[in-house]
């Protein structure tokens, strides 16, 4: 199947990150971050709020503020705010969602915030984030959508059906999915006979290595790359009844609202016999074309955040980050 292209593009600045605190008004006293974007641009109902560290809870913080900045799964969040504004018991979600909407209510529109209550939830709902210990933006990521998601299935099917433990049927999708879930499509191609096996998966996120010298567009390059099965590594193919050599490739066959990027800083080392940090500058550009896609072309994304160590005036990102798609 000949492959079609994909194009996003960035936005203009957005700061998302932790490190973005800053205090003052408008005017003579102006913060740092709105003289730097100049106060003629600065966007209009938009408020750009810094978290407190509470001992290496920068992952977290990465994660909320380019969650923050997600303008869909935002306005969701502060639509169940709403919807649930009488409820007492507290979830993950609710504590989210509070944080979401001081933000949002803010006077100001530069400053810092405390997201204490929510980490403290967070802490309390996961001993793997429970200590003071770095820990993965990647994972906080994914957990925080899965429960949010588990959390939204199990108030829309009532006391009633979460009891039934007989039912399996798969659950309904909620907002989450409906934002970031994509599919891909697993191609393996027997080279004896042409015959073509698929398998589709959903994600939330694409994972892509990080090689040295390198871009978000080769990243994805990479991910997609054909692979020989040859050797002790053959496939068994149905048609011919024996391993054969085949080519494998992963392509993605339906992109989400918000597709998710997470760059694999970490590497494992078989002689050191640990994992090093991938330190290797990757550039990402003004208009992303994605190759790897069997989709329609014409599908116009916009970048929303770059969620940690970006510094500043670097084309050099962090571990995460989110183009929307504007249809």
């Amino acid at each position: 199947m000949r492959d079609k292209l994909q194009i996003a593009k960035i936005s203009a600045f957005k700061p998302t990150l932790g490190a973005c605190c800053a205090v003052g008004g408008m005017g003579a006293n102006a913060s740092q971050l709105e003289k730097d974007i100049g106060l003629e641009q600065f966007p209009t109902n938009e408020h750009y709020f810094g978290f407190v560290n509470f001992g290496n809870t920068c992952y977290c913080n990465s994660v909320l503020q380019a969650l923050y900045f997600c303008r869909p799964f935002r306005e969701k969040v502060l639509q169940y705010k709403q919807q649930v504004k009488n409820q007492k018991k507290e979830t993950l979600l609710t504590c989210l969602a509070d944080l979401f909407h001081s933000v949002a209510t803010q006077k100001k529109k530069v400053g810092a915030l405390s997201p204490k209550k929510f980490i403290t939830k967070l802490r309390k709902e996961n001993e793997h984030f429970d200590n003071y210990m770095q820990q993965d933006a990647h994972e906080c990521l994914n957990y925080l959508l899965n429960t949010v998601a588990d959390i939204l299935t199990a108030e829309k099917k009532g006391p009633q059906e979460q009891e039934n433990n007989g039912s399996h049927t798969k659950a309904d999708p909620t907002w989450v999915h409906e934002i970031f879930q994509g599919t891909l499509t697993n191609e393996t191609r027997c080279l004896n006979c042409e015959s073509v096996s698929s398998k589709d998966e959903d994600f939330l996120d694409l994972s892509v290595d990080v090689l040295q010298n390198t871009s978000i567009t080769h990243c994805l390059r990479v991910f997609s790359s054909t692979e020989t099965l040859c050797t002790e590594h053959k496939y068994y193919c149905e048609v011919c009844c024996s391993k054969q050599e085949a080519q494998k490739r992963m392509r993605v066959k339906k992109l989400p609202q918000i597709l998710a990027l997470h760059l694999k800083r970490f590497k494992y080392m078989e002689h050191l016999s640990r994992y090093i940090k991938v330190s290797h500058r990757v550039v990402f550009p003004l208009e992303l074309r994605l190759f790897n896609t069997i989709i329609d072309a014409s599908q116009i994304e916009e970048f929303y955040g770059v969620p940690s160590d970006l510094q500043k005036n670097s084309t050099e990102t962090g571990y995460i980050f989110f183009y929307q798609s504007r249809e």
